[in-house]
């Protein structure tokens, strides 16, 4: 059986993810085939929000007056933030945090753009830097100090109506997102005490990794007028009264790349969706030499014919033998690789190399761009299905609390159990089993709250977690 900790640490560095040497703990390089898996994940991201969203970007710094108006967040970030302290060798007066997050940074200015309810509502997103000081044991794209891809969205409304209906909005999109990457979900509520700091509430997906810990890859925060009320954000009704707004955020990171390579990885290395794939076909050239010009001239063709089609190709012409080449690539996951090589000119046919079966398929040259589209839907299709018949296969309900630590113990995974709802039963749940609550759903039919024997008004998930 596979060390999946050492696996992935091994497969950052063999597949040329990233780079972990660089001399400040938990922060990574993006390496050339890294950083264009990590673009392809965030061009399909980017269209996603675009339809209603507005790309901006605002200032690494924040004030710190600024960052301690809101007392309830603030003190959710405390531990975590860095702070500069000198401009050159000049003291500042004013301390200046590395943002860990941009609430306190974008809602200032939010109070100076919202004037009228002719302003709203108000969507925006960013997608940047952030830094907070890990002090747990660091992991690349899982747990860092410098999160080098933070997308966060953050929305202004009228009315609490339409904040929840926005909510319900960043649900679909991370949906549509998560469903394109292939990637298996649950959506739950946090508990209350795990919440966004200065939140109403949080609803969160998490993915299941393969050690069989769940991995939290999006969240969705309903803020109410917490922030509107501290930042002074107010708008003038059409009666001429002046209110308070009510907002919004939602907000991924690294993990999102971190769950591609988990979710859809086996032994031999990565599987990468087609939809993000750096390549999505790799040509290897079968040479002899005495039909070595052909072949090399048939493979130029290929590539030009498929890369019109709008596909990524990457011939692989090095002077390495061919096998070296398969090793490679299917260590590095690209999803189809085509085989060219004399006979095959002869027949006018190419082998295919599946990536995610490893199924050898023969077409012909006259079908290619229409077959390898369809395989690659299929690819698609597959790691999806896969990957989510893994994790529901790893969901399991507990009936009692010794049956909830019993299956911690040996299969890990998700557990889901009747819970009552109370802050005090839940903390005493996690408590005795020493695993956090991940979050809650509304209970399906009437039960009994697995800890305190109360009727059951969630269904409450529990979940070792990175």
């Amino acid at each position: 059986m596979i060390d999946f900790s050492e696996w992935f640490h091994n497969i950052l560095e063999e597949a040329e993810i990233i780079d972990s040497r660089y001399p400040i703990k938990g922060m990574n390089v993006w390496l050339p085939y890294g950083f264009q898996l990590r673009k392809h994940a965030l061009e399909i991201l980017r269209n996603i929000l675009d339809r209603d969203h507005q790309e901006t970007l605002f200032p690494l710094l924040i004030p710190e007056d600024q960052l301690e108006k809101e007392s309830v967040h603030v003190k959710g970030f405390e531990d975590e933030v860095y702070w500069i302290t000198h401009g050159g060798l000049t003291r500042l007066n004013k301390k200046l945090a590395l943002r860990p997050t941009s609430e306190t940074a974008m809602y200032p200015m939010f109070s100076l753009w919202i004037r009228s309810h002719t302003d709203l509502p108000l969507k925006i997103y960013q997608i940047v830097n952030t830094f907070r000081y890990e002090t747990k044991h660091t992991r690349p794209l899982i747990r860092v100090r410098e999160i080098t891809t933070f997308k966060e969205a953050h929305t202004v409304h009228e009315t609490m109506e339409e904040a929840e209906e926005q909510v319900q909005e960043a649900i679909r999109l991370y949906k549509e997102f998560f469903d394109t990457l292939s990637i298996p979900y649950i959506i739950t509520k946090r508990p209350p005490w795990d919440k966004f700091p200065g939140s109403d509430y949080t609803i969160a997906f998490d993915t299941l990794l393969p050690d069989g810990k769940t991995l939290q890859i999006a969240t969705v925060h309903n803020l109410g007028q917490t922030f509107s009320k501290t930042f002074d954000i107010k708008f003038e009704t059409p009666t001429g009264e002046h209110e308070y707004a009510y907002q919004t955020c939602y907000g991924l990171s690294d993990r999102v790349i971190a769950s591609i390579i988990a979710v859809h990885g086996d032994e031999s290395g990565l599987r990468l969706p087609p939809e993000v794939a750096p390549y999505q076909i790799i040509i290897v050239p079968i040479i002899f030499k005495e039909e070595a010009e052909e072949v090399m001239k048939a493979c130029e063709r290929i590539k030009k014919r498929l890369e019109d089609a709008g596909f990524r190709v990457k011939l692989d012409d090095r002077d390495i033998r061919a096998g070296r080449k398969y090793y490679e690539w299917e260590m590095k996951g690209a999803p189809l690789r085509i085989e060219i090589g004399p006979r095959d000119l002869k027949k006018n046919m190419i082998v295919l190399a599946r990536r995610d079966t490893k199924e050898k398929i023969e077409i012909k040259t006259e079908n290619l761009e229409e077959e390898i589209d369809k395989i690659l839907h299929d690819i698609t299709n597959t790691l999806r299905e896969e990957a989510w018949t893994k994790m529901q296969k790893n969901i399991r309900t507990a009936t009692n609390l010794k049956e909830a630590k019993e299956i911690i113990k040996e299969k890990k995974g998700i557990i889901s159990f009747p819970w009552c709802g109370d802050e005090e039963c839940g903390k005493s749940i996690e408590e005795k089993i020493r695993v956090d609550i991940l979050g809650i759903t509304e209970a399906e039919k009437k039960s009994s709250c697995i800890n305190c024997g109360k009727e059951a008004e969630y269904k409450a998930f529990l979940a070792k977690t990175y």
